[in-house]
């Protein structure tokens, strides 16, 4: 901080430079469905202000978007999570300046997993480079973060953790998004007691003690730098971490990693492995048991956003490829949440998922009128917008590439 200068004045400052520089034209702006993110140098005055060595080093300027919650979240400002997460895991990049709205925060340069290895294997290094952040994040105390909401599970319930888990996917995802999706979450099977269909399967868990996880660990939020010996991994973009269960952090990962069979057990093990190096062995108790809870609980979760994602996808006037391509999102999401959801019959094929999409597709256009809104009033964006953005528990495709 510049010592000549009150707090207040300090952060007028601030805020005044880095709107300059956020707003500059040579800078390079990264959209993903969580935030905007405006990649531009500091400049020689806010570096100072900022207490960064030097103008030239690059930040990004970023500006959350106004989002559909379809997973929980504990904490509003990404920056409270990154204040303490930085402080004791030196690769993830530090929050430089937080105004409420937009803040900037520290660029990390290198190439995001999903550039070099977009699909298929991840190599056993990176693994266990993965599997060491997750045992060195268990170490950060949850006693210094901001507190969880009032009615969290206690410490070490897993059972009333994943449970909660399920009734915010009941009550906050299903249930509001029934009056426009409804009809097609019936067409491509989704049952409408999904979720008490699930836990009535799910028994008693082992009781873990709970720590901080990130829940979104996947290619496109796994950076890496090139060093001397190798390659360094760092993890961004925490704005959906909580407190909970440590399983269910493995689980979020392994699914959206989208490991082969192989990998995922090669994780499985090094994740179990790194957990106890730490430390953390009481972390991994009853993993062989609880593990397959929580994979199945993701699938069943993430039938929702994949579905609606699936027909906002769809753009005002979609051919055979648009519906082609929306029925296979589908038909994955359904044939993934068969087996947890115990269903007697098979999940729907693709011809039935895009009949289904074209019905919804042209009642929801009826219904909203010619230009995409809502009859009446606004709503949907029109067909040269961008469509909705809602915060979804697996990335988009096109989710934010991290750039060199």
């Amino acid at each position: 901080m510049a010592p000549h200068l009150p707090l207040g004045a300090h952060r007028a400052l601030v805020r005044a430079l880095a709107e300059v520089q956020r707003r500059r034209p040579d800078g390079v702006t990264i959209t993903g469905h969580h935030n905007r993110n405006h990649i531009a140098p500091l400049g020689r005055p806010l570096a100072y202000l900022l207490g960064v060595d030097s103008g030239q080093v690059r930040a990004k300027f970023r500006t959350p978007f106004e989002t559909v919650e379809v997973v929980p979240r504990h904490w509003r400002r990404e920056a409270d999570v990154l204040r303490v997460v930085s402080e004791r895991l030196s690769e993830v990049p530090r929050c430089l300046a937080d105004f409420g709205t937009w803040s900037v925060h520290q660029y990390l340069t290198g190439s995001a997993l999903a550039d070099l290895a977009p699909k298929g294997p991840v190599g056993e290094e990176r693994l266990e480079a993965l599997a060491d952040f997750f045992g060195r994040l268990a170490h950060v105390p949850c006693h210094v973060l901001p507190p969880p909401p009032g009615d969290w599970p206690t410490d070490g319930d897993s059972t009333a953790f994943l449970r909660r888990l399920a009734r915010f996917t009941e009550q906050r995802v299903h249930l509001p998004n029934r009056p426009r999706f409804g009809r097609l979450f019936d067409a491509v099977g989704v049952p409408r007691d999904a979720v008490d269909r699930f836990l009535s399967s799910v028994p008693d868990l082992t009781r873990r003690p709970f720590a901080l996880l990130h829940t979104d660990v996947h290619r496109a939020n796994v950076v890496l730098t090139p060093t001397e010996d190798g390659e360094r991994i760092a993890v961004i973009d925490w704005e959906l971490a909580l407190i909970g269960d440590p399983l269910h952090d493995l689980a979020t990962h392994l699914v959206r990693m989208d490991y082969d069979e192989s990998e995922r057990e090669l994780m499985t093990g090094l994740w179990a492995g790194a957990m106890r190096r730490a430390g953390h062995a009481d972390m991994t108790a009853g993993l062989d048991r609880d593990l397959r809870h929580y994979l199945g609980f993701e699938y069943v979760q993430s039938v929702y956003p994949d579905v609606m994602r699936a027909a906002l996808a769809l753009p005002a006037g979609p051919g055979d490829t648009h519906f082609g391509t929306a029925a296979e999102s589908v038909c994955r999401a359904m044939r993934r949440a068969w087996g947890p959801l115990a269903l007697p019959c098979e999940p729907p094929d693709a011809y039935t998922a895009a009949r289904a999409l074209r019905l919804w597709h042209t009642e929801d256009r009826a219904g909203r009128g010619p230009g995409g809104g809502a009859a009446g009033g606004t709503g949907r964006t029109g067909a040269h917008e961008r469509p909705e953005r809602m915060e979804l528990s697996e990335p988009l495709e096109g989710l934010e590439r991290h750039g060199s």
